[in-house]
């Protein structure tokens, strides 16, 4: 075996070895962030959920590739004595380094769970999954968090582990499974070819996708209040993959759309189940194809108007006559979303646009935008506040500006986007509770 293309290669070959596991009442548990991209492949070939044990290393000073120990969440912490005693760290230099390896695993937690409660481990088996294991001091404590929320058994998946440290990592895991047992010492990233980092917006792209399919395949598992499905919305020009939710008595629909939207793909799935408990139906939608993802030259706002407008007619069309539109807007979107919604044939009662790019709104769109109008902004970032300032100063529609206490220009602070989802679902009940004709969104 000479190793893998790269983490979705490395996953794809470890879910042929994990066919077994299939319909057992399992939980895929990915070590962010290299981890994330093997574990999607993983729990897709699985149908089986994608969850995060965030996890950090805490590296010896001028060698951080090398162990001291490593925290996990809930105050989880293991430490390598024998490492530590060899670089010759005090307890207070340690402690430091465990401060600021603490302080980023807060961060990563909030960015990529927000405000949901990690998935009930409470009797199920949890599958855990890296890209790769040199040391184990991650896996181990990551283990150890699982099973003190319940886990009854703790499998450790990886495309490649150090023979080494099989040992101590079968002191916390109950099994290991590896394509690749290596001798000696390594650096993971020898067995690919392509080793690039994964970033924060691809585990979010990830945990997203993850979250679309259970919810379509697994109502009881999924916080929405009403059936849910992906589904494929074809316009005259382009096919476009949307998730659509629909609660009961649903007498409004409110498009959520992003551009790309990588980044904010969990917390734009956040926002629909905010507005899905206050009872209105959701389409979240993205404006590219799949094909664009990587084009920046892709993003026409000519385009990407049009798609709205074409998805907004394919809505009607396919039982929603007669409900009542809001249009949200996330980044590049929310321009769509504000050009659509000042189109003549309009059907939007409400547009909201949140952490918009402001500054692409062209003056045809304020001129013609009649419908009452939400902009959320960062109320830390001041260029975005003077620009929406700005835009609503020449408005002729009813609207509001908000700047989020606290908040800078991507939405990324601890409960931004529930404060920005909250501002959206009174601005949609106030303005879309107007219409009265029954939703048949079918």
């Amino acid at each position: 075996m000479d190793g893998f293309i790269d983490r979705t290669d490395a996953g794809r070959q470890l879910a042929e070895r994990l066919v077994s596991w299939r319909g057992r009442d399992v939980v895929v548990a990915a070590l962010p962030r290299g981890g994330v991209p093997v574990a999607y492949e993983v729990a897709l070939s699985l149908d089986a959920p994608l969850e995060i044990l965030v996890v950090r290393k805490i590296g010896a000073p001028h060698q951080p590739e090398v162990a001291m120990g490593a925290v996990g969440e809930d105050g989880v912490v293991l430490v390598n004595h024998d490492v530590v005693r060899a670089v010759g760290v005090d307890r207070q230099r340690f402690d430091d380094a465990e401060r600021r390896e603490r302080d980023e695993l807060v961060r990563r937690v909030e960015l990529y769970r927000g405000s949901r409660p990690p998935s009930d481990l409470r009797g199920r088996t949890v599958l855990l999954v890296d890209d790769g294991v040199a040391t184990g001091a991650t896996a181990r404590v990551a283990a150890r968090v699982a099973r003190a929320r319940g886990a009854t058994s703790v499998v450790l998946v990886t495309p490649v582990v150090a023979a080494d440290a099989l040992a101590a990592l079968r002191e916390d895991v109950d099994e290991v499974i590896a394509i690749i047992v290596a001798r000696g010492s390594f650096a993971v990233g020898q067995w690919y070819q392509k080793f690039d980092q994964t970033t924060d917006e691809e585990v979010l792209d990830d945990l997203g996708r993850a979250a679309r399919r259970v919810a379509t395949a697994r109502d009881g598992d999924v916080p929405w209040t009403g059936p849910t499905e992906v589904v494929e919305v074809v316009t005259p020009r382009v096919r476009l993959e949307g998730v659509l939710t629909v609660p009961d008595g649903a007498r409004t629909l409110v498009l959520v759309t992003y551009v790309g939207g990588a980044r904010d793909e969990a917390r734009d799935l956040a926002v629909t189940e905010s507005l899905n408990r206050r009872g209105h139906a959701t389409l979240l939608l993205d404006l590219l194809i799949e094909s664009e993802e990587n084009d920046g030259a892709a993003v026409d706002l000519d385009v990407l108007t049009r798609r709205l407008e074409d998805a907004t007619t394919w809505v009607v069309r396919h039982g929603a006559e007669g409900v009542v539109f809001g249009y949200l807007g996330v980044g590049t979107g929310a321009v769509a979303a504000l050009r659509a919604a000042a189109g003549d044939s309009s059907p939007v009662a409400a547009v909201v646009s949140v952490e918009g790019r402001i500054d692409l709104v062209d003056e045809s769109t304020v001129a013609r935008l009649r419908v009452p109008t939400l902009l959320v902004v960062g109320g830390d970032d001041p260029f975005a506040m003077t620009l929406a300032a700005a835009l609503r100063r020449r408005l002729v529609c009813e609207s509001r500006l908000v700047g989020v206490e606290g908040v800078s220009h991507l939405f990324s602070e601890p409960r931004a986007i529930e404060e920005a989802t909250r501002l959206a679902g009174d601005w949609f009940d106030v303005y879309l509770a107007r219409g009265d004709a029954p939703a048949r969104v079918t």
